[in-house]
């Protein structure tokens, strides 16, 4: 899947978001699709719901907002006549792309951000009533090339976390409990709050070498960042993907003490005494509340007796030793390819990751984890 962020920064664009969910549905709430009239990136459920989806985000395209028609909230429903038997429904809400909100969002990957859209085709007038919303009105993006329209746009703005006003549009109180939804205002007028949140999930990954580096590529398109590191600066490709950074470093340690607390740690660097370095640093690092960290080593079983005397003489404590997981990977995947290793590791964190999940927050489980 394509980097839907990333994408809509590169040409004119509808944003097709899951907004409602009713029964049975492929996809939830949050999750996104961006149409440009060449392609797509994302998905909200594939088949022919996703066929539907994108005919008509490019005729919002081809028709450019014309007569201030720049939002869509349609419905659909999953059964016989869409050829899918999901038997639910599936509310997507269509916006033309705002590449300057989208470039704001792109700096703000790392930062939960909330985006609230007016569902409606003509925004509200202005009204100092607490749960309305200000009129807009601005220029777009012909996609045929001709001259720009000004017209009235839907009502767009941005808010941080914590619910404070970053950018756009006056807009209405709103629930950050209930994740991506559509919620009505005082005035009668229909908002999309949707939630951009930033991944939960961060790996400090040691090593560099052909495990490390298939690691980072199963990694690409999954809901986490990545701290890649190791000594070797050439080691590196030129080019990571959107959710990694790397670190170049002879003093990896410093890096395990500055971690926050929940960090999941991979170590699996060219050299058994770094590994053991690392391992002494990342298991002497103190609990900090219900935030444990995670720790994999690679290696045999053989590896991991040599490693646990090693840790008790130099006094980690047996139950620090016991969370260890080394081998790491899911059980039943014997193969020793860079590759195999590399996909029985992703599904290892992904279980670890989203158990995680589940205990520090069920209320946001049905919140799309490829938000951003």
């Amino acid at each position: 899947m394509d980097d839907w962020l990333e994408a809509a920064l590169r040409a004119p664009a509808v944003l097709v978001t899951v907004a409602i969910v009713e029964g049975s549905v492929p996809r939830e709430p949050g999750a996104k699709m961006l149409v440009t009239r060449t392609g797509f990136a994302g998905t909200v459920g594939g088949g022919h719901l996703e066929h539907r989806a994108i005919d008509l985000a490019r005729t919002m395209l081809e028709e450019g907002g014309a007569q201030g028609v720049t939002t869509k909230l349609e419905r659909f429903a999953l059964g016989p006549s869409l050829g899918q038997c999901c038997g639910g429904i599936a509310h997507l809400m269509f916006e033309i792309v705002d590449r300057a909100q989208m470039a704001l969002l792109d700096q703000r990957r790392n930062e939960d951000t909330w985006r609230l859209v007016g569902c409606s085709a003509s925004p509200p007038t202005r009204s100092t009533n607490a749960g309305t919303a200000a009129s807009a009105s601005t220029e777009f993006e012909r996609v045929d090339g001709r001259a720009a329209s000004r017209g009235p746009v839907h009502p767009t703005a941005l808010f941080d976390g914590a619910g404070r006003h970053l950018s756009g549009a006056p807009a209405p109180a709103f629930d950050r409990t209930l994740g991506t939804h559509v919620f009505t205002d005082d005035a009668g007028n229909r908002w999309l709050a949707d939630a951009i949140l930033a991944p939960r999930a961060h790996l400090m990954l040691f090593g560099a070498g052909h495990v490390g580096a298939a690691i980072v590529r199963a990694l690409a398109e999954l809901p986490c960042r990545v701290t890649w590191v190791d000594e070797r600066d050439d080691m590196f490709p030129l080019t990571v993907p959107t959710n990694v950074t790397v670190e170049a470093t002879d003093t990896p340690e410093a890096l395990v003490a500055q971690a926050a607390p929940g960090t999941t740690f991979l170590v699996l660097t060219h050299s058994h005494a770094l590994d053991l370095r690392l391992s002494i640093a990342i298991l002497s690092r103190a609990p900090v509340g219900n935030s444990a960290d995670w720790f994999g080593l690679i290696g045999s079983d053989t590896k991991r007796r040599q490693f646990e005397h090693r840790l008790r003489e130099r006094g980690i404590a047996n139950e620090r030793i016991d969370a260890m997981v080394c081998p790491i990977g899911l059980p039943g995947i014997a193969g020793k390819a860079p590759a195999v290793i590399a996909v029985a590791v992703a599904a290892q964190l992904l279980t670890v990751w989203e158990s995680a999940a589940a205990d520090a927050a069920p209320s946001l489980l049905d919140v799309s984890p490829e938000s951003n």
